[in-house]
């Protein structure tokens, strides 16, 4: 494995246990669940059509057609608008085969019956993920979850457009920017930018801390536009002059990249937000060898590489980095050099009382403070 990725790996689990004590006693050696005894019946492909539920143009048709010609599965990929909404459906019984959810949502879903415990027999490949993703403390011996995708948060700034460099989270408060500010609606990713301007943990619990938050933010809204979550990034909206700063992630700042735009991408001295998505199959799912085996398909390492390649976010598989393209592996923008990780830290669950406190804040963002 090239030292970059090992070096990434090992920030990465520092940041970690350093922060918020995310991984099981911090110990990065922990083995895949064993599987036990033989394969279970390969899956019928008869007139099966799995349901993906995600973000926009989160997984690359390329990889859908791939698994429907080898499988003859189909898959109908569903947009949600947000994470919290998909896990909502989840709850309340829609039907989905597979779903990508943030770490901080599985312990819900988990504790109210609403997965479906992975059967390892059907998925061999596990072992390609690497040993600092698995056994996270929100889902021990990876029961019902799978390691996607993961990344930092950051600032994108149309540097043609402001007069001085923008190096904070706090500069979004900026009067010079007033109306040029663009956000995501998602309360786990918006919160935390309040909550490191203060000082704060983004994983606070504590009301008053998280009251502070809002206030911050009631503060920053006039100034603020959302930006839909049916957009696959928010660089046309850089693009086009409507924002001069917005928070997004090495995504948004790679698209610019590519097309020579004039947008830097900025890891926040406050410390940036790590973000991790995972794989769950839900309990209600009607065909859930045929869901395992397309999680077994992605964590293919030519299939984990060809996702890679094609969408720039990195994903936890060791085997699959020789096959990834040397310009990605080489980007800061994807794996920032090690001291703008120092004050990182994971959004993880903060328990039933935790969400709804968040998502009573988040409400209150919406309604103006109300």
């Amino acid at each position: 494995m090239p030292n970059v990725i090992q070096s990434w790996m090992g920030r990465i689990l520092f940041c970690a246990c350093l922060t918020v004590g995310f991984l099981a006693g911090c110990d990065s050696s922990s083995p895949p669940p064993a599987p036990a005894g033989a394969p279970t019946q390969e899956p019928s492909s008869a007139a099966v059509e799995l349901v993906l539920y995600n973000w926009v143009d989160y997984m690359p048709q390329s990889v859908l057609d791939a698994f429907t010609r080898e499988t003859g599965v189909r898959v109908r990929y569903e947009v949600y608008e947000s994470q919290e909404e998909a896990a909502d459906n989840i709850e309340a019984g829609k039907v989905y085969d597979m779903v990508v959810m943030p770490s901080e949502q599985i312990p819900r879903l988990t504790k109210a019956g609403k997965l479906a415990a992975i059967d390892y027999r059907n998925v061999p490949n596990f072992k390609y993920v690497s040993a600092n993703f698995r056994d996270l403390t929100f889902d021990p011996g990876n029961r019902y979850s799978i390691p996607y995708r993961w990344g930092t948060t950051g600032l994108l700034v149309r540097t043609d457009l402001v007069q001085r460099p923008v190096t904070r989270w706090k500069d979004l408060w900026d009067p010079a920017f007033a109306g040029k500010v663009a956000l995501w609606p998602i309360p786990r990713s918006v919160i935390p930018i309040a909550l490191r301007t203060l000082g704060y943990s983004v994983n606070t619990t504590n009301p008053a801390e998280l009251e502070e938050a809002l206030r911050e933010l009631l503060k920053l809204k006039p100034s603020t536009f959302l930006v839909g979550n049916d957009n696959t990034t928010v660089v046309p909206f850089l693009q086009d002059g409507r924002a001069v700063i917005a928070f997004g992630w090495a995504y948004d700042a790679l698209t610019a990249q590519r097309q020579s735009l004039p947008i830097q991408y900025v890891i926040p001295e406050e410390g940036t937000v790590l973000w991790g998505d995972h794989f769950v199959i839900p309990a209600a799912t009607r065909h859930k060898r045929e869901a395992e085996a397309f999680l077994n398909f992605i964590l293919r390492p030519e299939i984990t590489a060809q996702i890679v390649n094609e969408s720039y976010y990195p994903m936890p598989n060791d085997a699959a980095t020789p096959m990834i393209r040397p310009e990605i592996l080489d980007n800061p923008l994807i794996l920032p050099p090690n001291e703008e990780l120092r004050k990182a830290e994971l959004v993880m669950p903060v328990g039933e009382d935790g969400e709804s406190l968040y998502r009573r804040t988040w409400e209150r963002f919406l309604a103006d403070g109300q």
